[in-house]
């Protein structure tokens, strides 16, 4: 602290000294005269250059379901553990191990609270990712001399679909469930899916790309029925929808800090005690956790977590209608001013703040590149050499150049409605301009049915045409078109 007051007044001279010059500083005509100039510098100061892209300055961030923003009364609570109290909330023998410890204690109830758990329930963690891990690997393990199969979706997290890849190595059988149109599993389909020697169901609640919320108390139900644990992924699931693992029949959950405005690098298991399941644990150490998970717990990340829980369990509520505002506002803003707009996912059973759009006729990287003042995702995955379609869209049966297209749009605690507006104006603009410069779209719209181009016969073939279209000084928009062309003439 002493530092930075020594520090500050040498930085403020400094910057006074280089920012002006003495006849800037005596004369205000000159000032005056020179606004627009130091306007635009000011503007040139505030632009920046990242991975190639030169932006004006930080974009709006629509982009929730990656990661939210540390509530600031989070970090109120966070601070006093990095600065005076920063003991180990393992060590027995003082003051700084003690607060520490009921630190811990006091968050781990404050998420039990949130999701209806016993706080003897909840294991701290590094994140989401680790849970799954711990959940799907762990029980298998476990039960590995009477239960060899699992049951999930082709829509789950890549950790989870990862982990049964693994398990499959390792001997087990795993079943990936197809899931509908509109995202939804088909509880009767996973019900005859489940067999006497199923180990796990494994369904994520709230899915991170589109939003559908599972029907997560039927799937319960039938998994208490069956007699096999349920498992869910809640990451996108905590502080946005109601949870309560008893009354869902959850037997294990994956939480994570910095999808309801906590810290990263934190996370949470629920592991059901009554009935007691067992895991193998992943990570071998100290202990800690009851064995679970061993590692120092973070103090000032848990405490970040609990706080957080605290204020969505205060503010669910007010957050969903708010959310569900700001989405309507966002949808009838493009619909209203943007044809051929398909929304990924159901919307009858989907959390508010996610929005995934697929733009025909439009490549999702490109509308992205255009995109530079808001922070979106795509659904599309870039590789060196090809785009790559979402796998949870190609799950819902999405046409593959309709895939390339969409584009994710998350709405948080913290988004206004000028930042929606504002996104919407972009969108559109970008969108437009880049469908002038689509043939395909003036085909569609000259009445040329695209799907029939492809089935003509042997003497028509689609080739991919690279079309380069320079939109700034420093970016090249690449994006594909399908065209109809002759073998004769090639």
């Amino acid at each position: 602290m002493a530092l930075s007051r020594r520090l500050l007044p040498l930085l403020l001279r400094r910057g006074s000294t280089t920012s002006l010059s003495p006849a800037r500083a005596l004369s205000t005509v000159a000032v005056t005269a020179d606004a627009p100039a130091a306007a635009a510098a000011a503007a040139e100061e505030e632009a920046m250059t990242i991975k190639g892209v030169r932006i004006s300055g930080r974009p709006l961030y629509m982009d929730m379901q990656a990661t939210t923003p540390v509530d600031p009364r989070v970090l109120d609570a966070m601070l006093p553990f990095y600065l005076s109290r920063y003991g180990n909330p393992h060590s027995r023998t003082h003051l700084y191990g003690w607060e520490s410890d009921a630190a811990v204690e006091e968050a781990r109830a404050r998420v039990a609270s949130l999701v209806g758990a016993d706080p003897r329930e909840i294991f701290f963690t590094s994140g989401a990712t680790e849970c799954n891990n711990i959940a799907v690997k762990g029980v298998m393990r476990f039960y590995r001399d009477r239960r060899r199969h699992v049951v999930t979706t082709q829509t789950e997290h890549k950790c989870v679909l990862d982990s049964c890849r693994y398990l499959q190595q390792e001997g087990f059988e795993v079943t990936y469930l197809p899931v509908r149109p509109d995202g939804l599993v088909d509880v009767a389909q996973l019900a005859d899916a489940i067999r006497p020697d199923t180990g796990l169901v494994s369904v994520m609640a709230v899915n991170n790309e589109i939003g559908v919320v599972q029907p997560l108390e039927e799937i319960g139900r039938i998994c208490k029925e069956k007699g096999v644990p349920f498992h869910t992924d809640a990451a996108q699931a905590l502080g946005k929808i109601p949870i309560d693992v008893n009354q869902m029949g959850i037997g294990l959950m994956s939480l994570s800090a910095h999808k309801i405005y906590g810290p990263k690098g934190v996370g949470a298991l629920y592991l059901r005690r009554r009935p007691r399941i067992r895991v193998e644990p992943q990570m071998s150490g100290g202990g800690q956790e009851r064995g679970i998970r061993s590692g120092t717990v973070p103090t000032p990340l848990v405490v970040g977590f609990g706080a957080a829980c605290e204020i969505a369990a205060k503010e669910m509520d007010y957050d969903h209608r708010r959310a569900s505002v700001l989405q309507q506002r966002l949808l009838d803003g493009i619909r209203g001013q943007v044809d051929d707009i398909v929304i990924n996912g159901s919307m009858e059973h989907r959390y508010p703040g996610n929005l995934n759009l697929s733009f025909a006729y439009v490549e999702g990287e490109s509308l992205l590149m255009g995109l530079k003042e808001v922070a979106v995702s795509s659904g599309s995955a870039c590789t060196s050499a090809s785009l790559e379609p979402s796998y949870v869209l190609r799950a819902l049966g999405v046409e593959e150049d309709m895939a390339h297209t969409s584009i994710r749009f998350g709405i948080g605690r913290f988004t206004t409605e000028e930042e929606v507006d504002r996104a919407i104006e972009l969108t559109v603009h970008q969108v437009k301009k880049l469908r002038d410069m689509s043939p395909l779209y003036e085909m569609a719209k000259a009445g040329i049915d695209l799907k029939s181009l492809s089935g003509v016969g042997e003497d028509i073939s689609m080739n991919h045409v690279i079309v380069l279209s320079r939109q700034s000084a420093s970016i090249v928009h690449l994006f594909t078109c399908q065209v109809a062309s002759s073998q004769a003439g090639n």
